[in-house]
């Protein structure tokens, strides 16, 4: 820039000075961060004594707010969490409820165990503060401080601690810090006035204050009032995120199938409530590509159980899933599988689901697939009895006994979705079927 010349040294002479804070970092911080630290300060001044500098800073924390939710961070720079649970007014209106995700992580690594990590996660979902958490214990609590009281709470960060976070980065930064002071909203003007004076004392180029409530509407707040109650939109469920392992000792179930002349087997570890947790699958031979296929596919699945996934929603999915082989199966339930895959979930949602949830995924009672009914048959069942009623139009309304088959095709006759007939369908609107009698 125009004038560098004349203020290349004491440019330099500022780096050189930012450059020294390094050695002036206690010995408490770890190694590895001043080591670091002390790399980038040489980096910057040889650069600068190589090439010069633009006329703007060199150093900065920048006000990461709006970008940090976006990448799914918790809290941005030196700024703290607001609360563990807090609320941002939306726009359009509503509110939308943010939960801090590390607090698992926090946990684990203070020594918690799994029962009682998911203890304390249900008391914050339930009471928006940490406070009175059954079994954690009194000298934990600092670690959870925010920089506002939560609603529930009494806890925060004192607003002196905000200024000696500043006063501990200010010496690497070339100017202000993006950073905001919190303030209870009891805070008097003697509080702000010594806040303003620690800060000049220590060193700070510029200090920005919030005195919780000052304006009229805030994004954020730790409380949701009565009237949006029923306008809050979860933003994350943490106690969902956690594994639940099984046990080292479990009880298992091992089925034998065959697809198409395709022998294969299956093995379901349990929980101890009897529902699958994990899936092996044994099939072709060592190293072929289908065995390797269908070990890292089981794989998958168990890490889906163990984390929540529904195996409803898992069989929804998987079933009618169509690749080689393909064919007959000597199991009477289950005459004809699309799959290997498609044959797996068929058996899965038949010994683990729920009889209602098998019914809406046509898995069992279906048209001629278990019960050896034929289509017409079933068909005759369907038709209304009595005289058709005129006020009606001639037609007197009924209700299938179960919905269309997820692959169900329409029918070719009228466009009703079909039902499945065996390996076939069949329509229950016209009588027509895909080719079977």
């Amino acid at each position: 820039f125009k004038g560098f010349d004349t203020n290349r040294e004491p440019m330099l002479e500022v780096m050189r000075m930012h450059q020294d804070c390094v050695e002036d970092i206690e010995k408490t911080c770890p190694s590895y961060l001043k080591d670091e630290a002390r790399a980038c300060g040489d980096r910057a001044v040889k650069l600068g004594e190589e090439f010069g500098y633009r006329n703007a800073q060199v150093t900065v924390l920048a006000p990461t707010g709006t970008i940090g939710f976006m990448m799914d961070c918790d809290t941005t720079g030196v700024e703290p969490d607001i609360a563990l649970v807090k609320y941002k007014k939306l726009v359009g209106g509503g509110m939308f409820k943010i939960v801090n995700n590390t607090v698992p992580l926090a946990l684990r690594r203070l020594g918690y165990e799994r029962e009682e990590i998911q203890s304390i996660l249900d008391y914050i979902e339930e009471h928006d503060t940490i406070e009175g958490a059954p079994k954690l214990r009194e000298e934990h609590l600092p670690v959870f401080d925010c920089a506002f009281r939560p609603a529930n709470g009494e806890r925060s960060i004192d607003p002196m601690g905000h200024v000696r976070m500043m006063m501990a980065t200010q010496p690497f930064i070339s100017g202000a810090i993006s950073k905001t002071v919190n303030l209870p909203n009891t805070a008097t003007v003697e509080d702000i006035e010594k806040v303003y004076m620690e800060a000049w004392k220590g060193g700070l180029k510029a200090l920005a204050i919030y005195r919780d409530g000052c304006k009229r509407t805030q994004p954020l707040s730790t409380s949701k009032s009565d009237t949006d109650a029923n306008k809050v939109l979860t933003a994350v469920d943490f106690s969902g995120r956690l594994r639940r392992k099984l046990p080292d000792e479990r009880n298992a179930r091992t089925h034998k199938f065959n697809v198409g002349g395709c022998e294969g087997y299956i093995t379901v570890g349990l929980y101890e409530d009897g529902q699958p947790g994990e899936i092996f699958v044994l099939m072709a031979k060592a190293g072929s590509t289908l065995s390797g296929f269908m070990d890292s596919f089981a794989t998958a699945i168990s890490f889906a159980l163990q984390y929540g996934v529904p195996l409803k929603f898992l069989v929804k999915k998987f079933i009618n899933v169509r690749f080689e082989p393909n064919g007959m199966t000597p199991n009477a339930d289950i005459r004809f599988a699309k799959s290997p895959v498609d044959y797996m979930f068929r058996w899965l949602g038949q010994n683990f689901l729920t009889p209602e949830d098998q019914e809406g995924l046509g898995l069992r009672h279906g048209i001629a697939e278990t019960e050896g009914e034929s289509a017409r048959g079933v068909l005759e069942t369907l038709q209304p009895e009595g005289e058709l009623d005129p006020s009606r139009g001639g037609v007197i309304p009924f209700r299938a006994p179960r919905a269309a088959a997820t692959d169900a095709p329409p029918c070719s006759e009228c466009g009703v979705l079909m039902v499945r007939n065996g390996a076939c369908y069949a329509c229950i609107n016209c009588g027509a079927t895909s080719g079977c009698s």
